[in-house]
C-alpha cells in the first residue's frame, strides 16, 4: 500500500460512517472529544491519527475499531438490501440485551418458516 494511502482509506471510511449516522464533523468531534477541524483532517487523510484516537472516534460512531478498516470502495453501490441490513444493525446496537434476544427469536422464526 502506498504511503499515506491508508490514511485516506480510513478517513473515507470514517466519513461514510459519520454520514450514515447523520452526524456532522462538529457533532462527531464533540462526541469524541476532538475539534471538528481535526475530524476533517482525518477524513481527508491529512492526519496520521493515533490508535487511541481511532478508538475514541469508533466509540463516538458506535462501531468497533475494526469497522474503521473496512475500506470504502468508491465503485461499490449499496443495494437496498444492504441498506436495510445496516439499518437493522444500527437499531440492534441501540437496543438492550432483552430486545436483541427478542429480535433474534423473531428472525429465527421468520427464517425457519421458509
Amino acid at each position: 500500500m502506498k504511503e499515506k494511502e491508508i490514511l485516506k482509506l480510513v478517513g473515507a471510511r470514517i466519513r461514510v460512517l459519520r454520514k450514515e449516522r447523520g452526524m456532522s464533523q462538529e457533532s462527531l468531534g464533540e462526541k469524541g472529544g476532538f475539534h471538528f477541524s481535526y475530524i476533517g483532517q482525518i477524513e481527508r487523510g491529512e492526519k496520521n491519527v493515533a490508535l487511541l484516537n481511532l478508538d475514541k472516534i469508533a466509540n463516538a460512531l458506535d462501531v468497533n475499531v475494526a469497522q474503521l478498516f473496512t475500506y470504502v470502495n468508491e465503485e461499490y453501490e449499496q443495494t437496498e438490501s444492504d441498506a436495510n441490513v445496516n439499518e437493522i444493525i444500527m437499531m440492534l446496537r441501540k437496543s438492550n440485551p432483552q430486545q436483541i434476544a427478542m429480535a433474534k427469536n423473531v428472525l429465527r422464526e421468520i427464517f425457519n418458516n421458509k
